[in-house]
């Protein structure tokens, strides 16, 4: 490549790549690359995140957790809000451009060599990204890298790494084009990522998913820390800007803890958060409790944009990523115990292949009104059918169709200021992870 190659061109040639959205099933061309660059996924210790909802938020608590414990901490997640860059997190910060572009050079001659030899089934996007994140934080070096999983667990490319911690956040239908259409299909598939001698960290599960996590971590002989037995909420309580917590850990309790994070799953992925830590130090550490001073300030400094992310006041503007029924019932219900809106106005836009009906049903109780639009994917569901499966939910007077997602916006802004109460209303932008990063842009310039 030549010496001006940017991270434009970069972005560029992974965007050429099959979407992220399409998968084929098998870790051969992944474990191709990885051999080539060196295995560069064995140079650190793994903290490996599955699910269905809640990973990206639970690996941001947890990067935050050993960061105050200061190791230096590679974090992988997906997918981004506004760019890509923020996939591959060194020290907190998303890698740079010049990083970034560097880091593709450097394994484009790699990448080549596995499509030669793959033929019709070349690198997809999601793999180049995952050997991209592996490389970059073999390089930097960074002393343990919080990896989420795209899709699944045991096929997806992320599972090249063996874990010392298997984090697993609550288990939900999802991804069905390629996943199975149960919960236990979904936890088979997810509890991949569970490896021999190994921690297995669980959040709360469905029984039928929980029985298969455990089924598994006995295969292997991995230990088990349960949400709910092992670990929990001991406590929590609604404050100005988030929550105030009382954790039960593996070791000990941690009172007075401040999350800056509303919702009650929050709460429990924090809960999931410390429970991993807590098992990554165990080799070091033995059975002695983390210090909570540490796990007060590693919640304090936790983060999650576009989940439950309050952007603008007067009217409140709030931005959330759920993209399926699960997530999107859960945030109805943390909007009503975190805010006390008198009128909220929705603005809505999901792909089309996802459970768009699901999610209107969860929502249509709480908006007084609607916006549906469509966002940036090219997989969105155009504007005009979110208006058709709305209408029949909410029915044509409280449904306005905007075809741009900046013009949905400030629609909806103008309704909640005409007809809401000084202070009580607000706006909710959410349907999908792309709506949100959309949202962010044009609200905050991100």
């Amino acid at each position: 490549m030549t010496s001006n190659f940017t991270y434009r061109d970069a972005e560029a040639a992974i965007l050429g790549r099959l979407g992220e959205s399409s998968i084929d099933p098998t870790l051969e061309r992944i474990r191709a690359l990885m051999d080539l660059l060196g295995e560069p996924q064995r140079n650190f210790r793994v903290v490996h995140i599955t699910g269905t909802n809640g990973k990206t938020s639970t690996a941001r608590m947890i990067d935050s957790l050993l960061r105050e414990r200061h190791l230096r901490v590679g974090r992988y997640t997906s997918p981004h809000l506004t760019t890509m860059r923020e996939r591959i997190v060194i020290d907190g910060e998303p890698i740079s451009e010049r990083a970034f572009a560097e880091t593709y050079a450097d394994i484009a001659p790699y990448l080549e060599m596995v499509d030669s030899q793959a033929g019709d089934e070349p690198l997809s996007f999601f793999e180049v990204m995952t050997a991209m994140a592996y490389a970059a934080f073999a390089d930097a070096p960074v002393d343990v890298a919080v990896i989420e999983v795209g899709m699944g667990g045991f096929w997806d490319a992320t599972n090249v790494a063996d874990a010392d911690v298997a984090v697993v956040t609550p288990i939900s239908i999802d991804h069905t084009r390629y996943l199975p259409p149960n919960v236990e299909g979904v936890a088979e598939e997810k509890a991949g990522i569970i490896k021999p001698g190994s921690v297995a960290v669980i959040a709360q599960q469905r029984v039928a998913a929980a029985e298969v996590l455990l089924r598994r971590a006995a295969e292997v002989g991995a230990r088990v820390a349960r949400e709910g037995l092992e670990f929990g909420v001991a406590h929590r309580d609604i404050a100005v800007g988030g929550q105030q917590l009382a954790l039960k850990g593996l070791r000990g309790g941690y009172e007075g803890i401040f999350l800056p994070l509303f919702g009650a799953h929050q709460a429990g992925n924090a809960a999931v958060a410390v429970a991993a830590t807590e098992a990554f130090a165990s080799p070091v550490e033995g059975d002695e409790q983390l210090d909570p001073e540490l796990v007060r300030g590693g919640l304090a400094n936790a983060t999650s944009p576009g989940r439950m992310e309050v952007v603008r006041r007067s009217p409140t503007v709030i931005v959330d990523a759920a993209h399926n029924p699960t997530a999107m019932q859960v945030t109805v219900e943390t909007v009503r115990e975190a805010f006390t809106f008198t009128r909220l106005v929705g603005v809505v836009a999901m792909l089309a292949d996802k459970d768009v009906h699901g999610m209107l049903e969860q929502l249509e109780p709480l908006l007084s009104e609607v916006v549906v639009t469509r966002n940036s994917s090219t997989r969105s569901l155009d504007a005009d059918g979110m208006y058709e499966a709305a209408e029949g939910m909410f029915g044509a007077e409280r449904v306005h169709l905007a075809p741009r997602m900046d013009d949905a916006i400030d629609q909806a802004v103008t309704l909640a200021e005409d007809t809401g109460e000084f202070g009580g209303s607000g706006v909710l932008i959410t349907g999908s992870v792309i709506t949100a990063g959309d949202a962010s842009y044009l609200l905050k310039g991100e």
